[in-house]
């Protein structure tokens, strides 16, 4: 694994031990999200980081990422991931997704993430087809 992978590894191995000021410590403070799919998401700045996942770690205490594949370029870390838990309500937190880090310096500097929740019952392959044909 090179330098750009073992920092998000790092960064899901924090998330999965709850520990939020380790996990903070894999990104630079100007850190940039986006989200291509919901662009109003996107954001600026590792406090918005830690705000963000203080509220996640604080209200699903299972929360777990299981990485299904983890690459690197030159600049890059791609990982495609799953995070599950138990939300505050008691329903099922389930995304799947990728996401890509912009990785230099040992920091995690910018990400697009592409995550969705796991949908059982949203139709098969035909019916999907259907709707992205407007029939």
């Amino acid at each position: 694994m090179d330098a750009r992978a073992e920092v998000v590894a790092r960064m899901i191995e924090a998330i999965n031990d709850h520990d939020l000021d380790a996990m903070l410590e894999n990104f630079k403070p100007d850190y940039r999200s986006e989200q291509p799919v919901h662009p109003a998401r996107a954001f600026q700045g590792a406090e918005q980081v830690r705000k963000n996942w203080g509220a996640l770690l604080e209200a699903v205490p299972d929360l777990h990422w299981e990485v299904l594949r983890l690459i690197s370029d030159d600049a890059t870390a791609w990982i495609e991931a799953r995070l599950t838990g138990t939300k505050a309500d008691g329903s099922k937190l389930d995304e799947i997704g990728v996401m890509i880090f912009g990785v230099s310096g040992g920091h995690i500097g910018w990400a697009r993430l592409y995550l969705e929740d796991v949908e059982t019952e949203s139709g098969d392959i035909e019916d999907t087809v259907r709707h992205m044909a407007g029939r």
